[in-house]
């Protein structure tokens, strides 16, 4: 029995889609979340890529307390922790492990590991994951070869994440077990590093609409 505060599908259905966030400043955190948040978008992935990227996890939580903000790219249990410690309410990682996968399972917050084959489905299943991010999606074969590779595999809900954009997002929306997906391009780094987060509300608006259709 798991002490998931948040559940999985709950994540999945808090937004059509989930931003993969890079934060290089942490002073661009709340004000990234928030240009997102107007935009119709409620869930916030910040991945583990840049030094500042705990702190702009725990600026976020605690400047949006509602918010369903997360943690990416998280490859170690330590990292797990260190995440969840910053107020992660969800975690997700671009693969898995036994021991990750295990860890989580203890923790508070739901790990959504990433996977790309009917065998790493099939380990997840086994230790009771059912939310799952199909990555790097694109490069995997796109939308068809998620299609494939989940026809026998039901039970399973998707967040496929790599290469999408507002060009093949449709071949994605159009796949039974897909839930939600993951994205970065309303987040364009040229409007980030200028600050212009009125434009990320028009695009994360866009992107909101594009998927509701």
């Amino acid at each position: 029995m798991n002490t998931w505060q948040v559940n999985p599908q709950d994540v999945f259905a808090a937004s059509p889609v989930v931003p993969v966030m890079i934060i290089e400043r942490v002073e661009d955190a709340v004000p990234m979340a928030q240009a997102l948040q107007n935009g119709g978008i409620t869930v916030f992935e910040i991945t583990l890529r840049t030094p500042v990227a705990l702190d702009a996890i725990r600026a976020i939580a605690q400047a949006m307390p509602e918010a369903m903000v997360g943690a990416g790219t998280v490859l170690t249990c330590e990292q797990y922790d260190a995440a969840v410690e910053a107020g992660a309410k969800f975690v997700i990682s671009p693969g898995m492990t036994p021991k990750l996968l295990s860890h989580a399972k203890a923790g508070s917050a739901p790990l959504i590991p990433g996977v790309s084959t009917p065998s790493e489905i099939m380990q997840a299943l086994e230790l009771g994951y059912q939310h799952l991010k199909f990555f790097p999606a694109e490069a995997n074969g796109g939308a068809k070869a998620l299609a494939a590779i989940a026809a026998p595999l039901p039970q399973v809900k998707f967040c496929p994440t790599g290469g999408i954009s507002p060009a093949n997002v449709d071949q994605y929306k159009a796949v039974k077990c897909v839930a939600t997906v993951g994205g970065s391009w309303m987040l364009p780094k040229d409007l980030i590093d200028n600050g212009q987060w009125d434009e990320i509300t028009k695009l994360s608006q866009e992107a909101v609409a594009l998927l509701a259709k």
